[in-house]
């Protein structure tokens, strides 16, 4: 009777395992517009060509992304996390497909040297400027001796135009 009873209670335990693995076990439905869909989607860029990520892609007939969604619900589903998925695409399809660089190596330096180029090149071209400017900075003396020269100029102008005034007069 003892034994009867172990084997009983042990069946009993093995129809309730599997009734928590049925029932216990988390049945994971991954919804498109959650935000943890969002967080993994949105790390991709949509290969259709519209320059947005798989999570706002919006394209009219965009096939690309309606596959892409599935096959990510899927991964979410076999319980792979965003870290692990980002790391299957980068292998599969490389950097390319991540819409942030990594934040590492020769990514980051490609994604911030033409910012520093940029910099470099107008901090130049400033202090270029003002050494011009510094340069012409007797300018004063200039246009006292250039209004001088305007203002004899204009004598001799106005004293020939007098005279020829005078001719035909």
């Amino acid at each position: 009777m003892n034994k009867k009873f172990s084997i009983g209670i042990l069946i009993i335990l093995f129809i309730f395992q599997g009734a928590f693995a049925v029932f216990g076990a988390e049945n994971k439905s991954i919804d498109i517009k959650s935000k943890e869909f969002k967080a993994v989607a949105s790390q991709f860029i949509c290969t259709c060509g519209c320059g947005q990520d798989h999570y706002s892609c919006d394209m009219a007939g965009c096939k690309n992304t309606e596959a892409f969604k599935a096959e990510l619900v899927d991964m979410m589903e076999k319980g792979m996390d965003k870290d692990e998925i980002r790391e299957y695409y980068v292998k599969a399809l490389g950097e390319e497909i991540l819409t942030a660089p990594v934040k590492s190596g020769f990514s980051l330096t490609a994604w911030v040297l033409p910012f520093a180029a940029i910099g470099g090149a107008g901090t130049g071209i400033f202090f270029i400027i003002r050494k011009w400017v510094k340069k012409n900075g007797n300018s004063e003396e200039m246009v006292a001796d250039d209004q001088e020269k305007d203002e004899i100029e204009e004598e001799i102008l106005s004293s020939i135009i007098e005279e020829e005034r005078k001719k035909y007069l």
